[in-house]
């Protein structure tokens, strides 16, 4: 059996991360993170209907310090690193830079230094974000080898830590590899997102607020994407990525994992209001523009995963109609 380490398991898209590898291998896992406001304590692993506590460990540390002697100890032979703790929260990037950055540049780093000096690892994957490459202009889809072009602290923070990925590969000869993902939605999500916040307001008859180019005629679009897919992808990933990696060259092994079809949030809040049976009510504000930092259009190219024979195994709309009967029966996530 192989042993691994989830960082971020307690988050939004570890936890979902972690049911899929329980469902779907026979590794042990050993969970470790840092909580913090997104984290919900242990509510998210606990509420997990595979959780399995012969295979699952946890523990808490604070993961931009090296990792205790004793943790190390207590982890041994790893084969499989996935790297997916971070903060994540743009405006507390743009409110507090400097611990930020810090923070998830930090994390990575120590990961890499005690990654470095296992014997046995055979991947170590980091867990990126589309932002890394900024804005994307109408019909413009990124590719993996593109040049960076942050818009605001917490993408600069992800594309420096791919950057030192990048340099512990090439330096070290370490297996890395980098996923880069799209907007993410499912269960448990952190109520401040974009699709609880709408159930809620939608359910409460409230108004909704869209951001939209400064006319107001265009609102932001996304390629969104179900964290169980995430998840999928990643094995996917694990298990088909060796013929594409070329003697541990971080470039090969970079990974753009999106969403089907692109989808403007007014279309999504009115999908949402739709499996609802509710009116939607929505004013559109030119948020963007005024606000540095935050983007309209975010848009990757998935064409290589789909080379390596990779589908969605939970179309959009299928998820997003899982999603929304999920909350309405478990509503105490829209008030956490």
């Amino acid at each position: 059996m192989k042993k691994v380490i989830l960082t971020g398991a307690n988050g939004f898209v570890g936890h979902h991360i972690l049911e899929h590898f329980i469902r779907h291998t026979d590794w042990e896992i050993y969970c470790i993170d840092k909580l913090n406001y997104a984290s919900s304590g242990h509510d998210r692993i606990r509420d997990i209907n595979v959780f399995d506590d012969e295979r699952v460990k946890i523990f808490t540390t604070d993961l931009s310090l090296a990792l205790p002697e004793g943790l190390i100890k207590e982890l041994g032979d790893i084969s499989y690193i996935f790297h997916v703790a971070a903060e994540s929260h743009v405006d507390n990037s743009i409110d507090h830079p400097v611990p930020f950055i810090q923070n998830n540049i930090d994390s990575t780093l120590y990961l890499l230094e005690y990654a470095k000096k296992l014997p046995n690892l055979e991947k170590f994957i980091y867990f990126s974000t589309d932002e890394v490459y900024g804005s994307a202009p109408v019909g413009m889809a990124y590719k993996e080898g593109d040049r960076f072009n942050c818009g605001n602290p917490y993408s600069a923070s992800k594309a420096a830590a791919e950057c030192i990925c990048q340099a512990y590969s090439n330096t070290y000869q370490m297996p890395i590899i980098t996923t880069n993902t799209m907007n993410v939605i499912g269960q448990r999500q952190h109520p401040e997102k974009f699709v609880p916040k709408v159930i809620k307001k939608v359910l409460n008859g409230e108004v909704i607020t869209i951001h939209s180019n400064a006319e107001k005629t265009k609102a932001g679009s996304r390629f969104y994407i179900h964290a169980r897919n995430i998840a999928d992808a990643l094995l996917h990933i694990l298990h088909n990525c060796d013929e594409v990696l070329d003697n541990y060259d971080a470039s090969k092994g970079k990974f753009n994992v999106v969403g089907e079809k692109e989808t403007d949030n007014l279309q999504l809040a009115q999908l949402i209001a739709d499996i609802l049976g509710k009116e939607l009510k929505y004013e559109m504000v030119d948020f963007h523009s005024s606000r540095p930092g935050h983007d309209l259009r975010y848009a990757m190219d998935g064409e290589k995963m789909a080379n390596l024979g990779w589908t969605h195994p939970i179309l959009f709309e299928d998820s997003l109609r899982d999603t929304i009967e999920w909350t309405l029966e478990h509503p105490n996530w829209l008030e956490i």
